[in-house]
């Protein structure tokens, strides 16, 4: 994967061995450095560093919940590590409010409740993940999946509305769709989307339940139980209303170099 994070995690890492190899620092030193590196104790947060390493990305901040000053105390310590393209989830206006006061160069998309703090939008975007939703109602969830995935690398093309009370409206898209690596089938109410795309195309589809839904619905866990006994092939389901976890599952295949 192209990441910035990433690439910064092992120049730390190639740095700490030329000086263990130019004698600079002994071995022991090194070691305790390694040793430290992974993680950042600020009290309230674990800021786990060898996530990029690991994963392909850096760490992501869940904004529930946490306070404006706990948010802003993580972004300070990633900069300083010097982390862009720092994805933070589920934020509040209000704690973007605060973070901007603060002088932090943040974007926010208020629909999709999801900020980038020190945005890198000279990225080359790669490949084809294709975002469909049931309904307007679920655009929300579909939007914190696009830009998840396009800040981790991939070209996104939204296709909303196109739920399967209306399906000539999703079948009208169907050549977009077959030029997709992967899907991400957005829908609430009975969750069938996912379903009918799945049987209609070769490439992985990631179907995502929303609480979108009258009564019955159960704040989406009808859509849930839906998508999970879907009978088509190729459907992985994540959680209700998890755009994020889709964007990212999303931009992994979309970066593999074959499907």
């Amino acid at each position: 994967m192209n990441s910035i994070n990433k690439i910064n995690e092992k120049e730390q890492i190639l740095k700490l061995l030329k000086q263990v190899k130019d004698g600079s620092i002994s071995p022991d030193e090194a070691l305790l450095n390694l040793q430290t590196m992974p993680f950042k104790n600020l009290g309230h947060t674990n800021i786990d560093y060898h996530r990029g390493l690991r994963q392909g990305y850096g760490e992501v901040i869940y904004g529930q919940n946490k306070t404006s000053e706990q948010i802003k105390d993580i972004i300070l310590n990633m900069l300083d590590k010097g982390l862009n393209n720092i994805i933070i989830t589920r934020i509040l206006q209000s704690t973007v409010d605060f973070l901007i006061k603060q002088k932090i160069d943040l974007e926010y998309y208020s629909i999709a409740k999801l900020a980038i703090v020190k945005r890198n939008n000279a990225m080359n975007l790669k490949g084809s993940v294709v975002i469909a939703s049931g309904g307007t109602s679920d655009i929300p969830v579909c939007e914190e999946a696009a830009i998840t995935s396009e800040v981790l690398g991939s070209y996104v093309t939204r296709i909303y509305d196109v739920g399967v009370a209306g399906l000539h409206r999703l079948l009208s898209q169907y050549n977009i769709f077959l030029k997709a690596r992967v899907v991400i089938a957005v829908a609430g109410m009975e969750g069938t989307l996912p379903s009918v795309i799945g049987g209609l195309i070769s490439c992985p589809v990631i179907a995502v339940p929303t609480s979108v839904g009258y009564g019955a619905n159960f704040n989406g866990l009808c859509a849930l139980l839906a998508m999970l006994n879907s009978c088509a092939n190729g459907v992985s389901v994540v959680n209700i209303d998890n755009g994020f976890g889709a964007g990212y599952i999303a931009n992994r295949i979309n970066m593999m170099e074959s499907i």
